[in-house]
């Protein structure tokens, strides 16, 4: 995003920022409660407002597509919500849904890998940049895991900055508004189900066991809500020292010290889900944690300036074109394994936006589920550099 959107926004100040950012997404959760607006908070849920309100704010001058704060939050709400999400979580009963979340997780990642030599293959011979090629081969390592693994391949095809920014623009623009399309679509997915004769008999077992726990809840006192704080802010600040300490891994790197971030706080979450702390669900944890993504949420929205989209129309109508193949592959290999909705959602974004967005997806589907989505994208991370760099070398190939 160019500097002069920092500079000329109303609001730059981090801690007003965030006052912003928290203001609205306070503001959209009230207004769903109210009877008179039920039917609109029905198709458009108040995710979906959460996400698009600070996009449009950002491309109308009020808030920058680029701050500080953004990065303060991806760096420590993220981590608070996997933590408090991973705590509370039923092992045993996410690890029964067997096959279908593995295989359109699969199918997006494929989608992701064949898309990407196609698409240059049409566009490459309309870019004025002879490198434009590692840019793309970049951007499929962010739609394949996430920022590190874009980092990963960007050093790997040695993109340069300048090659690389069109494709950034791409990935927020295509990528979270795929995302916003997804969030959407929550409101069908029953119509969907039925169309493709899902079996949603294991998904729906296990979206109740994991909502009874809401008949167990008790109002939260000020020492629950102390822990709950406290586990959260200490965990992340924890989980990023010891990521620092850590080795980047791979030449070019694989596993960041970012992402060993990631996977610490959520194998110590997960490790804490078998001991008492999962008791903290009575009080709310994953209430906490849902807070922590829906703001972070907020930060990811409002770094999408849509004014980008006059700068770069030929990139963005390639980006387009290529997700719309891992769309269309997603779509083929759920109507084949009678995949529902949530599995097509929650892979596309284990792929697509990684950590920070697929357990924001499969919550909005099925609220008890995040943290399948947020397995899902762990996996991306580590299985999907693999890909990545297979996508490049064919993109490489059509270059």
């Amino acid at each position: 995003m160019p500097d002069a959107a920092v500079d000329t926004a109303l609001i730059t100040e981090p801690t007003v920022l965030f006052a912003f950012l928290a203001a609205i997404m306070g503001l959209v959760f009230w207004l769903s409660t109210l009877p008179a607006l039920k039917k609109l908070f029905t198709f458009l849920p108040p995710v979906i407002w959460a996400y698009f309100v600070p996009m449009l704010a950002t491309t109308a001058g009020i808030t920058p597509a680029e701050n500080p704060l953004y990065d303060w939050m991806a760096l420590y709400l993220l981590p608070i919500a996997l933590l408090l999400l991973m705590i509370v979580v039923d092992v045993p009963a996410i690890l029964r849904l067997g096959k279908t979340a593995i295989i359109m997780m699969l199918a997006g990642t494929l989608g992701i890998v064949i898309g990407g030599p196609i698409t240059f293959a049409i566009f490459g011979g309309l870019f004025e940049d002879p490198e434009a090629w590692k840019g793309f081969a970049a951007l499929s390592g962010s739609w394949i895991g996430g920022t590190a693994n874009l980092v990963a391949v960007q050093e790997g095809v040695g993109a340069s900055a300048n090659t690389l920014a069109p494709l950034l623009v791409v990935d927020v623009v295509v990528g979270y508004g795929w995302m916003g399309v997804l969030l959407f679509l929550s409101a069908f997915q029953d119509r969907f189900d039925r169309w493709v004769g899902a079996d949603m008999s294991v998904v729906k077992a296990l979206n109740r066991r994991l909502e009874a726990v809401d008949e167990e809840r008790r109002p939260a006192n000020i020492t629950d809500l102390a822990m709950l704080v406290g586990i959260g802010f200490a965990g992340a600040v924890l989980a990023r020292a010891l990521g620092g300490f850590l080795p980047a891994l791979g030449d070019p790197t694989i596993i960041s010290q970012g992402t060993w971030a990631i996977l610490i706080i959520v194998t110590v979450g997960l490790a804490l889900s078998f001991t008492p702390l999962q008791k903290l669900e009575q009080v709310g944890a994953s209430r906490v944690g849902y807070l922590a993504l829906y703001l972070l949420l907020t930060s990811i929205g409002a770094k999408a300036d849509l004014a980008a989209v006059l700068t770069v129309p030929l990139y963005l109508l390639a980006g387009a074109f290529w997700i719309s193949i891992h769309i269309l592959i997603l779509f083929v290999v759920a109507r084949l394994v009678r995949a529902p909705l949530f599995f097509v959602a929650t892979g596309s974004m284990a792929n697509i936006g990684g950590a920070a967005s697929a357990p924001i997806v499969a919550g909005v589907y099925l609220p008890a589920m995040a943290p399948v989505g947020l397995l899902m994208a762990v996996a991306g991370y580590i299985l999907g550099i693999y890909a990545a760099f297979g996508c490049a070398y064919l993109i490489s190939l059509v270059a």
